[in-house]
């Protein structure tokens, strides 16, 4: 997240698969816990998690390839 003016401000593709019960979204690659306190996380804490599910290989990484 080093150019925050070509990075969106959530993971979130709109494919959610945590309101089906999964602990880890397939979309996003987020917790339910990052899902849920978004909106409340500070920067530092976004470009935490932002570094993490950049090296998941979750269905937002699968679609560019």
């Amino acid at each position: 997240m080093s150019d925050s003016s070509q990075t969106p401000d959530s993971p979130c593709i709109g494919y959610c698969s945590c309101s089906l019960g999964d602990s880890v979204c397939k979309g996003c690659g987020r917790t339910v816990k990052e899902v849920d306190n978004w909106l409340f996380y500070t920067e530092a804490q976004k470009i935490a998690v932002w570094a993490r599910v950049n090296q998941l290989d979750t269905i937002r990484n699968r679609r560019d390839s």
